[in-house]
């Protein structure tokens, strides 16, 4: 069984609110769950985290992974270190040329 944090959306049309939840991978989104995290409202200014940390890190610990927005709720509540993008050195923008050495 493969355990997954993501969120549940609860709420009216319109309205969102999340559970942070701690889930079977095979349930659906807004199904059966193993258990409550916390509580995330994106409609409060700024974005409303409430994380119980001893569980999160707990579950994660134990092998659950984060769905991507549930990573990004979690480096806000502070319980994972924020990640920064390093695009590869290598990479070469589409339609850019290469530079060569006379340019350097």
């Amino acid at each position: 069984m493969a355990v997954k944090i993501r969120l549940t959306r609860l709420g009216d049309k319109g309205n969102p609110f999340y559970r942070v939840v701690a889930a079977d991978g095979r349930c659906p989104r807004d199904g059966k769950f193993l258990e409550v995290i916390g509580t995330y409202n994106p409609l409060t200014e700024p974005a409303e985290v409430k994380i119980n940390k001893d569980l999160a890190e707990t579950w994660l610990n134990n092998g659950a992974t984060p769905t991507p927005t549930a990573k990004k709720v979690l480096e806000m509540a502070g319980v994972l270190k924020p990640t920064k993008y390093t695009p590869s050195a290598n990479r070469v923008k589409k339609n850019q040329k290469p530079e060569t050495e006379e340019k350097k």
